[in-house]
């Protein structure tokens, strides 16, 4: 009976439960114990799927600050080794917080203006797109005959092809969608420079007193290893990708530079950009770069060099470089970089698959340190489907014994 005595009865003046077996009275607790489980699972279930629709929904408020608290978090080893050298924390937060927007604003300036240029001369370029695409379009105009004469077998009546003239936005659209969202953008982007300094200046403190709220020594040191793995994984990830991604932007602005194609620091800078979005992010840069290279030689084989120069590139960074700076401690399982990239860029869009993968990492840190829950154990009690079953059987054919 030394199992039993841990449940108490729902009424111990009930008569029923007192003339019951204490096999019995632990049975109905156990299903009380389940039915609560399940109750509490549904109301999870529940959160869980609404979770991502009110993130999407609040994308206003939810993407600046979690974008601001991840960069205040890759930004927290800088912070450390200023307030090391003894400065004061919100000068040392000042200082961090103004060397990222220094970077931000040059990275904005060498991408955006030379780009600007690029969309508004798409329209007088496309009579030099299309003579460089002559080959590919007379190839699919002469498939494209073939399969009407086809159709034209089969089906009776005449098959009427009418060509259609490709439509082009033109870019004052852009400008005009981005004139009128610019308040929003400059609402959200103050609010994200607010947070970042706030949770910088007031870090120490912060973690100080998170870790002085735990009630015993071991709980104190697992909330501070936690936090330190967090600054640790996530400022490694992203200052490692964003060193790699400087060097191949830079290798890709070098050898444009050597073809003699325009603007060669803003396809690097584009190239570096787009590459912190996994697997999508060269696929895109790589069209990019074909679009730009027609735009700007005269020759075929010429104008798809930048393109697969970009591609070559990539498979070296992404198969040799990135593995072997990285190790196997930041390596990810593709598959969960697929999901996160196909969660968030849903949640939030492009600006929710660059911040894909640091989420990423920061949730199996928070996980790794919190273990994995035990769902089967929690829902029908260990013994069951969690624990050992012959010991569960042992017992209760001890406890059978028992009654008897």
């Amino acid at each position: 009976m030394s199992d039993i005595s841990r449940f108490e009865p729902a009424d111990p003046a009930d008569p029923a439960f007192a003339e019951a077996p204490a096999s019995e009275v632990a049975q109905l607790h156990a299903e009380r114990n389940r039915l609560l489980s399940g109750l509490v699972l549904t109301a999870a279930g529940g959160f869980v799927l609404a979770v991502p629709f009110a993130l999407q929904a609040g994308a206003q408020f939810f993407l600046p600050l979690t974008a601001a608290i991840i960069i205040a978090i890759t930004l927290v080893p800088f912070l450390e080794w200023l307030e090391r050298h003894h400065v004061p924390s919100p000068l040392a937060a000042f200082a961090a917080l103004t060397s990222f927007l220094v970077i931000a604003n040059s990275a904005v300036v060498l991408i955006i203006v030379p780009a600007s240029d690029w969309v508004r001369l798409l329209p007088e370029r496309m009579s030099l797109i299309k003579a460089n695409l002559a080959p590919i379009i007379d190839a699919y105009a002469q498939l494209q005959h073939f399969v009407d004469d086809m159709v034209r077998m089969i089906v009776t009546g005449p098959a009427a092809v009418a060509a259609q003239s490709v439509a082009f936005d033109p870019p004052r659209s852009l400008i005009q969608f981005a004139a009128t969202a610019a308040p929003a953008v400059l609402v959200q982007t103050l609010f994200a420079i607010l947070v970042i300094y706030f949770f910088l200046s007031g870090w120490t403190s912060l973690r100080r007193q998170t870790i002085r709220s735990r009630e015993s020594f071991a709980g104190a040191m697992a909330i501070a290893r936690v936090i330190q793995n967090v600054v640790d994984a996530t400022s490694r990830y992203v200052l490692t990708i964003a060193t790699i991604n400087l060097c191949l932007g830079g290798a890709v602005a070098l050898v444009l530079t050597i073809l003699g194609m325009p603007s060669p620091l803003m396809w690097g800078g584009i190239v570096a950009l787009l590459n912190f979005i996994p697997y999508f992010g060269p696929i895109v840069a790589a069209m990019l770069l074909g679009l730009g290279g027609l735009m700007s030689f005269h020759e075929m084989g010429v104008a798809l060099m930048p393109a697969v120069i970009l591609v070559t590139l990539h498979l070296i960074e992404a198969n040799v470089l990135t593995p072997v700076v990285l190790g196997g401690r930041l390596r990810l399982n593709p598959l969960l970089i697929l999901v996160s990239l196909s969660f968030w860029g849903w949640i939030w869009g492009t600006l929710g698959a660059l911040l894909a993968v640091p989420i990423l990492i920061i949730l199996r840190t928070v996980l790794a340190a919190a273990g994995k829950p035990d769902i089967a154990g929690f829902l029908f009690e260990a013994g069951t489907l969690a624990g050992h079953p012959r010991h569960f059987r042992q017992d209760n054919v001890t406890e059978r014994k028992k009654d008897d």
